[in-house]
This record gives structure tokens, sequence and C-alpha cells, in this order.
């Protein structure tokens, strides 16, 4: 039997849950693994607001520096969230030796290779199942199981809050005011929802998940951002009859040795497997070269599910405590990113036009300008102005963008619209 304590930085609402599922499952946990778990320390800001939570309220302290510094603390789980102070923390904990666990995506998306090799020189353990999708097992596929694989593609829906917001307006008809306060009703949302709705989130996440699939060094500050606020009921229409559901999607992919991470709202084949993801749960789309299509899915949030993760994490260090051993992870490279410019796709494309004569040999002729390949155009409207709806064959980012400041100075272009990828069909 090996006895371990641990040092818990945080007790909101996952390390809350946390407390409750090991206190649920210790007894099975030991029975399996031959170890012991208990928590010697719980640091929070404020200890009276958590007294009449816990069954030891003794555990309280707001010294996280002395929880981590603790001789009697063999593994650390920080779940304060931010950068500061939890870099100095968990930095300390692993030149200390201890294991750390971490749901901190903010961390890891700005600091993460420098504390994986940190973690390598000291031989232990830095784990953060619970960063990236919540209860979802994903990270130790990605760095374990698929550790062989030859990846190019990582695609997948890693926000509950915009996927939620998306949902509604696509099944009830909501317009995007209205889906995202009944998000923010439901806890779904924060007050200020910037960092969801424009993409923040996912793109630390998809940070996190580039330097482990390919592992290279990505910073949450190399990916692009798109949010959801600028999709309208009317593209979300538009994308239904044209057989697309509008999703906000991250993408991870690695082609001629350049990778590209980027976070957008996309429409996607209804046939799609991303397409069926709803609400608030989160999915995430591998293709490798060998095995295949993979998905994996489930609740991307919440208390329960993200503690779920945490706890696989903190048992996986325990045994590796017991055992002397440590998973290792390190960033092997630098990259080079790929251009916003040369990234190609096909888009959807909206644009209010004069009515008359000519105008669709002029808006044609651009495109044709800039290589820009139209592959539909359904026109709408009566009086003086008509709307343009196109789908584009793939292009990259630098034609479409020289094709949409063109017809921006035509005196014919009332106004572009939305502007919006496409998932192609295979």
């Amino acid at each position: 039997m090996t006895n371990l304590t641990i040092g818990l930085l945080g007790c909101g609402t996952v390390g809350g849950a946390l407390v409750d599922l090991l206190d649920a499952r210790r007894a099975t946990i030991t029975a399996r693994t031959g170890v012991e778990l208990r928590i010697g320390a719980i640091a929070v800001r404020d200890t009276a607001k958590h007294q009449d939570r816990l069954a030891d309220p003794s555990l309280l302290t707001t010294d996280t520096a002395a929880v981590v510094a603790d001789p009697e603390v063999d593994i650390v789980v920080e779940l304060i969230g931010g950068t500061d102070p939890a870099l100095t923390l968990v930095r300390t904990a692993l030149e200390n030796g201890k294991p750390v666990i971490t749901g901190n995506k903010e961390l890891l998306a700005a600091h993460g290779p420098e504390l994986y090799a940190v973690a390598a020189e000291h031989g232990v353990d830095l784990l953060f199942e619970a960063a990236v999708a919540g209860g979802i097992p994903l990270i130790r596929p990605l760095r374990e199981s698929l550790v062989g694989e030859d990846i190019s593609r990582v695609m997948g829906i890693i926000n509950g809050t915009t996927n939620y917001i998306l949902t509604k307006m696509s099944q009830e008809g909501a317009d995007y005011a209205d889906a995202l306060a009944d998000a923010q009703a439901l806890g779904y949302a924060e007050a200020d929802p910037t960092a969801d709705v424009e993409g923040y989130d996912a793109g630390a996440k998809a940070a996190i998940i580039a330097s482990i699939v390919f592992g290279v060094d990505v910073r949450s500050s190399d990916v692009q951002h798109e949010g959801i606020s600028s999709i309208t009921a009317a593209d979300i229409d538009t994308a239904k009859r044209l057989g697309y559901v509008i999703k906000a999607l991250a993408v991870i992919e690695r082609a001629d040795g350049e990778v590209a991470v980027r976070v957008h709202p996309a429409m996607v084949p209804t046939g799609h497997p991303l397409a069926n993801v709803n609400d608030s749960f989160n999915a995430v789309f591998v293709e490798g070269a060998t095995v295949g299509d993979l998905m994996f899915y489930g609740r991307g949030a919440g208390g329960g599910p993200t503690a779920s993760a945490v706890l696989g994490d903190l048992v996986d260090a325990a045994v590796n405590v017991a055992n002397g051993a440590a998973a290792r992870l390190s960033i092997t490279e630098k990259v080079t990113l790929r251009s916003v410019d040369e990234l190609s796709s096909q888009y959807y494309l909206t644009m209010v036009v004069s009515d008359e004569p000519g105008v669709l040999a002029q808006v044609a002729t651009v495109f044709g300008t800039h290589g820009v390949s139209i592959q539909v155009m359904e026109q709408s409207g009566t009086g003086g102005d008509a709307e343009l709806c196109l789908i584009l064959h793939e292009t990259t980012e630098a034609a479409l963008h020289a094709t949409l400041d063109e017809l921006d100075g035509l005196n014919v272009v009332r106004g572009i619209g939305s502007v919006i990828r496409l998932v192609s069909d295979d």
C-alpha cells in the first residue's frame, strides 16, 4: 500500500466536485491500484466560504505557496486558473519533484512547452486531461495511444458555450442575441462572454492540442481566431437549405512541414459526425493515416465531468509515483506556422448588389481576375437591390480577401455580408 497526500489549489466548481468524487471513489481506487489518496490541504481565497461545505474545514488555507512547499504534500492539483500565480506555483511544485495535475488551459497555452521541459527535467508528471475537453478522454489518447500515428488533422467543437448558442439558433430559430442571453441564464456563458464567443477559449485549447499532436511549440498567440457573433439567423437558414449546419470549429493540421491552427465558424455537411454534436457537448475528430477517422465525444465542461478527468490524471500520477515512473512529454521542434494568407478553404459568401443589367458580369469578372471560382450563385430580392448567395470552390485566404477588397470598391456592390468557411464532404 502506498499512501499519498494531495495539495489542492482551488476549490470552486471543479475542485469541490473533485473532493466529493475522491471521497466516493477512494476505496475502489485503492483496491484497484494499491494507492491510497488523501487530501492534506486545500488553498482557497476565502476560507469562510468553504467552511460548511467540507467535512474537514481544517484542511483550508489561503496560503497557496505553503501548500506547494509542504513536505507532506506528494501531488499538487492546480485548479485556480489564469497564469498568475499559477505559473509560479506549478513550476515550483515540479522543481520540487512533485507531480502536478492541472485543468488550466490559459497556463498551458501560454507556457506549456517550458513547463513540459521542467517536468521532464525533474522526472515528474504534468498531466492536464481536464484542460481541453472537460470530461472527454482526449489528451491521454493523443499523447499515448496515438503517439505513433501520422495524424494529418484534428478538427473539433471544443467550446460548449458557442455550440449551445449555435444549436439554439439552428433548432429554434433564435437570433444570436437571444441565444446568448439564454446561455448566460443557464450558466453556460459568462456575463462577459468574449473569451467564448470570439474563440479565445477554443484557441487556447487548440494550441495545447497542436503541441501534443505534433510535438511542436504552439502558443495561444499563434492561433487565428474568428468568433460567432456575426452569424445571423439568415446564415443558419441558408446553411440548412444547402445541407449544412454552422458550427464553431477548432482546426489543427499539418502539411508540408507547416502547422496551421485556427478557430472559426464553419458550415459542416449534415452527414459529417460533427454536424450532430449539439447543445453544450464537445467532440473532437481525428484524422490519421493508419487508424483512419476517430471521434471523441462527451461533456466538455461542468464540475462533475471535469473533476472526473482530473481524478483520472490524479490516479495516473499516483501510480507513477508508486512505481517510480513519469509520463514524458517533450516539445521537439520549433514549428513554421502556415501564413493565414496561404490557408485554403471553400467559402459561403453573401453580398447586396444593385439589381440592374450587367451587375452579375461585373461581379464574376472580379472573381475571375483573382482566380476564385464560383460553384453556386443564387440571387434573391426585388426592387433596387438584390442579395447574392455564393458558394466558392476552394481558394486561398489571400485570393479571397483580394477579391472582397475589389468587390467592395465596385459602385454596384452595396455591401459584403457573411463570409463563412465550408468543411468539405470528404
